[in-house]
């Protein structure tokens, strides 16, 4: 365990960071800002991710859309899943040119956000709920672990437009859409059928097929968010 006494870590960044088990004591943490998969956070004794939780589905209603077992609410969910990125899309095609290209702060631009999302479409739904075993699109983006990997089906050079970006985006949509229209609430409970060889994901096998539904839809969400709130500030530096 590292361990880090009397340090002055201002302005210091974490990122992809396993902070597990961390603690704080005695810091002085004033305009931090904490985005990833927290739980368990205890400040000054006080568990607070049921009060940031509570939060976050009062802002985002879809959020209990999600966490649904009904295929009803899955089917909402989606539905508002894909108007959020439609509008998020007419928005920067209102921007000054190649915003969509631009990141802030180090994360990843629109573009890209989408090609990841195109990955998880292939990694969780595609191979997840339907057991698909057909190469991963080469556009797509995984984590810098996946992309380095020398066997990925993944092309690390690739430069799509947004246009091209979306029109996979849309093929996806359409697959996601009929089969939501058809399932059932005992297919959702079912093992999902990952296939069986090494690719990604790795972690899925034994998962149900609401489970590897629900990272799809966890992650059209969240990178939604991430997306919009770069674009917000691309805005004011645009406007400054």
């Amino acid at each position: 365990m590292r361990r880090f006494d009397d340090e002055d870590l201002t302005g210091a960044e974490f990122r992809e960071c396993d902070l597990s088990r961390a603690r704080l004591v005695g810091v002085v943490m004033q305009d931090a800002e904490i985005d990833g998969l927290v739980t368990n956070l205890v400040v000054n004794g006080v568990e607070v991710m049921p009060y940031v939780e509570a939060e976050l589905d009062r802002r985002h209603p879809v959020r209990l859309l999600i966490r649904s077992h009904e295929p009803v609410d899955l089917r909402e969910a989606w539905r508002q899943l894909r108007d959020d990125w439609t509008t998020t899309t007419e928005r920067v095609r209102c921007m000054p040119k190649n915003s969509e290209h631009h990141g802030v702060d180090g994360e990843w631009s629109m573009v890209e956000t989408l090609r990841h999302l195109v990955f998880v479409h292939d990694s969780w739904f595609r191979r997840c709920v339907l057991g698909v075993t057909e190469p991963f699109t080469a556009m797509g983006l995984g984590p810098p672990f996946v992309m380095d990997q020398e066997e990925s089906e993944l092309d690390p050079f690739a430069r799509p437009s947004l246009d091209e970006v979306l029109a996979v985006r849309n093929r996806q949509a359409s697959d996601v859409e009929a089969w939501l229209a058809e399932v059932t609430l005992d297919q959702l409970a079912r093992t999902a059928p990952v296939p069986d060889d090494d690719r990604w994901p790795p972690y899925a096998k034994g998962r149900t097929v609401r489970q590897c539904l629900r990272t799809v839809l966890d992650e059209e969400w969240a990178h939604h968010g991430f997306c919009k709130r770069d674009l917000d500030k691309l805005s004011r530096q645009d406007s400054s």
